[in-house]
């Protein structure tokens, strides 16, 4: 498509413009592909002979379990225990419960019970309160429900504190508070056959019977730690990103670490998190050591202000249609307009302006890793252009394809390594060997630390039970876990067979696009039509059949196939199950027509109205 064909009109604010300009009109870069290719699988290779898979991980079980402590409700407020029965108990209270919880109101079904172990609303936004922390989505498309409750966000990437506000201001305006038992952990979820209810047990006491249950816990709930050797030796302080220790930094989300000024401090970790708190603790550390496995690729991010006439102009359903548009521009399927206009939907402008003709899908596959070879190297040129150290700037470049790891967009991470103060400890993708009580040690050096700040990331690939800590025993007590050990088995990414009237909250098997906010809140839609049917048609329970459930992971896995290749060549890392293939692997993948897809899928399921797929009972004196 010709760019003057290239509908502008709609975008956003002057300022997102100029941030696609900038990165359209950086100096176009030389390189030779086939030499790049094999650097890629280099790079690949050195990190794969670490070996390891998630066994490389330290799990937070016993002693390690005080980093899962919550430090924003140390006193939880006592109260009875709550003996109830509602029509839905719904897991979690991120943003995607509460997107839950606000369309199954929507659907009529006003009789449900939020629980969360956090101590208000806010999931993700609750728990990861670290200096820097803000999203990487553009508030318009990542922040849900932004008409319904007349929010406009302050900037185009809204930090921390402002998210967690909007996650309270959900809860206020849809009456979610007076639904919500927080500081609690569910324990257990068990399926009583002779009632067709669910009893839901909590760490409060707490016993709660429902016809439905909806595990909304988030994919990236429960922190892990580097197995590293000697970690349970080490005498200095030490936290996770997710629980940050104010109290020892001193400071806010914002900075002003000022306790750290004569610390010597180690992060462990560079992915999207550290790229956020790198700055906030080189400013004020007396010495921060960064040690890296696998840099990540540091795009513009250029936040600005929001523009207040631009969003008042906006009409009605601007959101959605919005949310739209950036998922098919990542994907390469949009071809007339950019409404989000930043450095995801860069690649996208340019498919815009030539789209990839996949009647030939080896020639589009080739073209299209050309355009990626071009976008990673003007990637890597910014890192040559901004940090002075040429062994340093060498060091945070990132040689794999864009989306093999998720890509990140800061605009003063690369900078903090210009700081005397700051070190890069580049361990080759080998990680760190090991921790005395007073030190790290990578490739035979030792580094004296006062404090070491694990930026780690969470578990993805460990048993649904591990990750939520919730024991869910379904039809003859069968746990989940013994009905996943072969791998994850549902009906379109939430049903499984044998967990009647329960649908869990995941991109396997279901969809994944970079907004995960886009996928829950087509997940909620769904399940708030199902359940509101069951009301209208009497039906009493509902689970897919197993032949239904056998030809989705069947189609998962042949999807997943088709990546196979792009994620073998990729970089270990939670995309590819660290770069280790399995058939459990396999079946963790996302439907391999892409997100837009799949949302079509559900949609054209609900517009036939047979529930399809579904084993179903009735109400006494229904058919």
């Amino acid at each position: 498509m010709p760019a003057a064909a290239i509908n502008t009109a709609e975008a956003p604010v002057p300022a997102t413009v100029e941030a696609a300009a900038a990165v359209e009109q950086a100096p176009k870069v030389s390189f030779d592909p086939v030499a790049l290719k094999a650097k890629y699988l280099e790079e690949r290779n050195i990190r794969i002979a670490r070996g390891g898979g998630n066994e490389q991980y330290t799990l937070l079980d016993g002693e390690f379990s005080k980093y899962l402590k919550d430090p924003w409700a140390e006193n939880a407020t006592k109260r009875e225990p709550v003996v109830e029965e509602t029509e839905v108990v719904i897991v979690g209270a991120g943003f995607g419960a509460q997107l839950i919880a606000t369309e199954l109101q929507k659907a009529g079904v006003i009789d449900f019970r939020m629980v969360d172990k956090a101590g208000d609303f806010g999931g993700t936004w609750y728990w990861n309160r670290y200096p820097g922390a803000q999203c990487d989505i553009e508030s318009y498309i990542y922040m849900p429900l932004l008409e319904e409750t007349g929010y406009m966000p302050t900037e185009k990437y809204a930090h921390q504190d402002e998210l967690f506000a909007h996650a309270q201001r959900i809860g206020k305006h849809f009456g979610l508070y007076e639904r919500a038992l927080f500081e609690t952990e569910v324990k257990e979820m068990r399926w009583q056959e002779t009632e067709a209810k669910w009893l839901t047990t909590t760490s409060r006491g707490d016993k709660i019977t429902s016809r439905f249950v909806i595990p909304a816990a988030g994919p990236l709930h429960k922190p892990k730690l580097p197995g590293i050797k000697g970690i349970e030796t080490f005498k200095g302080h030490s936290f996770h990103t997710s629980r940050w220790d104010f109290d020892y930094t001193g400071g806010d989300v914002l900075g002003g670490l000022e306790k750290l000024k004569d610390k010597r401090v180690a992060i462990i970790g560079t992915g999207a998190t550290s790229v956020q708190i790198v700055p906030r603790v080189g400013e004020f550390a007396k010495e921060l050591y960064v040690f890296q496995r696998t840099p990540s690729s540091i795009d513009v991010r250029n936040n600005q202000p929001t523009d207040e006439a631009w969003f008042k102009s906006l009409e009605p359903g601007w959101q959605k249609k919005r949310m739209q548009n950036f998922n098919r521009l990542i994907n390469g399927a949009e071809r007339d307009l950019d409404l989000v206009n930043d450095s995801w939907t860069s690649v996208g402008r340019v498919l815009m302006k030539d789209p990839l003709d996949w009647s030939d899908p080896v020639a589009a596959g080739t073209r299209f890793q050309m355009i990626d070879f071009e976008k990673m190297e003007e990637v890597r040129q910014r890192a040559s252009t901004i940090v002075k150290d040429r062994v340093t700037a060498e060091s945070l470049k990132a040689y794999y394809n864009r989306f093999c790891k998720r890509p990140c967009f800061h605009d003063e991470y690369l900078q903090t390594f210009n700081r005397p103060s700051v070190t890069l400890i580049d361990t080759k993708g080998r990680g760190v060997d090991a921790l005395t009580p007073t030190s790290i040690i990578s490739q035979g050096k030792e580094y004296e630390i006062d404090c070491l700040i694990f930026s780690t990331g969470f578990e993805t690939s460990n048993s649904w039970t591990h990750k939520t800590g919730i024991k869910m025993l379904g039809r003859d007590a069968q746990s989940i876990t013994q009905k996943w050990k072969n791998g994850i088995s549902t009906l379109h990414g939430y049903g499984v067979h044998g967990f009647p009237n329960a649908f869990f909250v995941q991109y396997y098997q279901a969809a994944l696009t970079f907004n995960l906010m886009h996928v829950t809140g087509e997940q909620a839609t769904h399940y708030a039509h199902i359940i509101a049917e069951t009301k209208k048609r009497g039906i009493r329970t509902l689970e897919p059949t197993q032949e239904a459930e056998d030809a989705w992971v069947n189609t998962i896995v042949q999807g997943a196939m088709g990546m196979a290749q792009f994620f073998g060549d990729c970089t270990p890392g939670y995309y590819n199950n660290e770069g280790t293939a399995s058939e459990a692997g396999a079946k963790m993948a996302s439907y391999g027509a892409g997100a837009d897809a799949f949302f079509q899928l559900l949609a054209d399921w609900r517009a036939e109205g047979n529930l399809e797929g579904l084993e179903k009972t009735y109400l006494s004196g229904q058919p």
